[in-house]
């Protein structure tokens, strides 16, 4: 390893649909995160790895967008989100290219005060605004946070991406390789492509079906040189379950075929995917259920998995990831 290599963890955070997953996805080169124009699309804390033999790593962690919470889900994901600023080296701030400071935003400026965490602020889509209009939108943020950089990209067409890369390891610190050079997500296969149906659902469905709903995977498993996967898709309605099956199972059927196009190209195989539909009502505001569907939570009270570099610890002494209440 040389020394004048660097690694460390960068935390992407924004407003819902900003772009986050789609920047995290296209600076490591593969789909991980799924992205959709609905906000909290993004759920859990995605953790994806961009390598670069030369210079560094860089370890992202994708969170979910940080809004005000409606229900217990909204709770754990915006917990989620804020309490990452403090594990990592260095914060994306993505915001879309406005002069407005709306009360959102200054609730994210006014997290950021809180630590010491040195912050990129990532102006986001510039390629659907004119060249000389991101100065306005530089100033109009520079009123409100002292940024160390301030970075206009398009997470869409990768303008300007390569020197956001460049930013980001100007701030990480000098240290060894966290993961190997072909590793780009710690996700387990099962979560991916259960945010990929999801995603697809969320694709197909439009404005029909409100976001609440979750994927489960049943079942997962090789056969010769398929896989065979059964997944249920959880909503909170009986009337969400019809619009979800469609007319003779029609909507089903197009959720299941993109999805499955997808996923053959994740596992790099055929995919047998049957779909369910399941109604759970008003899931999000289930301990046990939102527990069940992969989001941490106990007691009635939200938890906090181990930092990045914790857990890469206990990976070491192959432990599982522990937790601990917020008090």
């Amino acid at each position: 390893m040389k020394d004048n290599f660097k690694s460390g963890f960068v935390t992407i955070i924004g407003r819902p649909n900003v772009g986050k997953s789609t920047l995290m996805n296209h600076l490591i080169g593969q789909k991980i995160a799924i992205t959709s124009n609905k906000p909290q699309t993004t759920r859990n804390r995605i953790q994806t790895v961009y390598t670069d033999m030369e210079r560094g790593q860089i370890v992202f962690l994708d969170t979910p967008g940080i809004h005000q919470a409606k229900n217990k889900l909204g709770e754990y994901m915006v917990n989620v989100a804020e309490r990452t600023l403090n594990e990592v080296d260095v914060v994306l701030w993505l915001v879309e290219p406005s002069t407005f400071i709306g009360a959102g935003e200054k609730h994210i400026a006014d997290q950021l005060k809180k630590v010491k965490t040195p912050v990129v602020l990532v102006i986001n889509k510039v390629d659907m605004v004119k060249r000389e209009e991101v100065l306005t939108f530089i100033d109009a943020y520079r009123k409100i946070y002292d940024f160390a950089e301030i970075v206009p990209v398009s997470a869409r067409s990768g303008e300007n991406t390569d020197e956001l890369v460049k930013v980001i390891l100007q701030y990480l610190p000098y240290g060894p390789q966290f993961y190997d050079e072909d590793t780009v997500t710690d996700q387990p296969e099962r979560q991916i492509v259960s945010e990929l149906i999801r995603e697809k659902a969320l694709h197909c469905l439009n404005e029909e079906i409100p976001h609440g709903i979750a994927v489960s995977i049943d079942r997962m498993k090789a056969r010769k040189k398929v896989m065979d996967i059964d997944a249920t898709i959880i909503c909170e309605r009986d009337s969400h379950k019809g619009i979800i099956i469609g007319k003779q199972g029609s909507m089903l059927k197009k959720i299941g075929s993109t999805a499955r196009f997808e996923i053959e190209r994740l596992l790099d195989c055929k995919v047998n995917l049957q779909l369910w539909v399941k109604v759970k009502k008003d899931w999000r505001d289930s301990d046990f259920l939102i527990q069940n569907f992969g989001y941490k939570t106990r007691k009635n009270k939200l938890v906090r998995v181990a930092t990045p570099k914790e857990s890469l610890a206990l990976d070491s002494l192959s432990m599982e990831t522990v937790e601990w209440e917020i008090l």
